[in-house]
């Protein structure tokens, strides 16, 4: 099977992190990527030569952006493309000779994607930045980490990832709907501010509905709750609790043992949390992970343990649903979301060379 986009061409060029992300989820699901490599970069990643998975199912031209015959071989490309993604700060694009107004000019159909931090414009917009910073003046990183600690950031999963690469490879297609449906392109401008201020969407409506402190780790969803965190076992492994409803929660209260005891009857009474959360810690820490797993595993508890990166890969239900694959001796995740009618190919991480 060739994948739900099979017909559809992207021109990327090559950059670390959030383009390389959006345009690996756009060539898993059968469109045909062709990243513009510099000069002497090796066939699987960059000039280190090591495997990355965010540029698997590529096809690859090495290019000199300062090259002239390079940058009219570029321009023929685009001409037979439906869409870039380029990741270079504002202006550099315009000052190759490579700006929208000269590529939607050869291609009226062009989806020009522009992939930053900050965006192509407002007063931060030249400057340099990474995910923490982006996630920071978005609000979100705000709302990460213990009550009375510091700001803890999730990797770079929020500023990257969902609020760079996920969206921009969203902002692509529906831009590539647009086209087919008006014969115009357009210029995507994709900012991880942005994305991850919108990732926060269901945190601002609590926020605005009065239901939010804006404070960390004393509200419901950021580990304010006995009910609704992650909590240490007796061998020093962790498990995940998530019993927000009552049904799931009367479910917990069994299988620990508490359902007679009148303080855990107390759910959603914010005053009695700390304490609640003190006892529960305790609690979980009589028992070995695979214990309270014995005990949970198949419950509507909401549970779940947590799996490090090299156990995750061996659970019996990510097994089933081969959540995870394997090339070149490198486990990675599988392409998703899954299309039934349309399944993506299996991935490969070696590029494809073009002439």
């Amino acid at each position: 099977m060739a994948g739900a986009l099979e017909g559809l061409t992207v021109i990327e060029f090559a950059g670390i992190g959030p383009g390389p992300f959006a345009c690996m989820m756009l060539a898993d699901h059968g469109a045909r990527v062709i990243r513009i490599d510099r000069p002497g970069a090796a066939s699987r990643v960059g000039d280190d030569g090591q495997r990355d998975i965010l540029n698997r199912n590529r096809q690859r031209i090495a290019l000199d952006l300062k090259d002239p015959a390079s940058l009219a071989r570029i321009r023929e490309l685009v001409k037979e493309a439906d869409a870039i993604v380029e990741g270079y700060r504002p202006g550099v694009m315009e000052r190759l000779g490579l700006g929208p107004d000269v590529l939607l000019a050869d291609n009226p159909r062009l989806v020009y994607g522009r992939m930053t931090g900050w965006g192509q414009d407002g007063p931060m917009a030249p400057l340099a930045g990474h995910d923490i910073n982006y996630i920071a003046l978005s609000g979100a990183l705000h709302t990460y980490g213990e009550a009375g600690g510091k700001p803890q950031f999730p990797v770079n999963a929020v500023g990257d990832f969902g609020g760079g690469g996920m969206l921009m490879a969203f902002g692509i297609m529906a831009a590539v709907f647009s086209a087919r449906t008006t014969g115009k392109g357009q210029v995507v401008d994709c900012a991880m501010v942005d994305g991850a201020a919108i990732l926060s969407a269901m945190t601002w409506t609590f926020f605005g509905n009065g239901i939010w402190k804006d404070e960390r780790g004393v509200n419901l969803l950021d580990g304010g709750t006995h009910f609704y965190d992650t909590y240490e076992t007796a061998d020093g492994k962790w498990i995940s609790i998530g019993s927000i409803e009552p049904q799931f929660y009367a479910l917990l209260m069994e299988k620990t043992g508490l359902k007679d005891d009148p303080d855990f009857a107390r759910q959603m009474d914010a005053k009695a949390w700390p304490d609640l959360k003190q006892r529960t810690k305790a609690l979980f820490l009589t028992k070995t992970r695979d214990e309270w797993c014995a005990i949970m595993d198949g419950t509507d508890i909401c549970f779940a343990p947590v799996l490090s990166l090299a156990e995750a890969p061996g659970h019996a239900h990510n097994v089933a649903r081969g959540t995870f694959v394997k090339d070149d001796g490198m486990v990675m995740p599988a392409p998703a979301p899954r299309f039934l009618g349309t399944p993506a190919p299996e991935p490969k991480l070696v590029s494809t060379p073009i002439d």
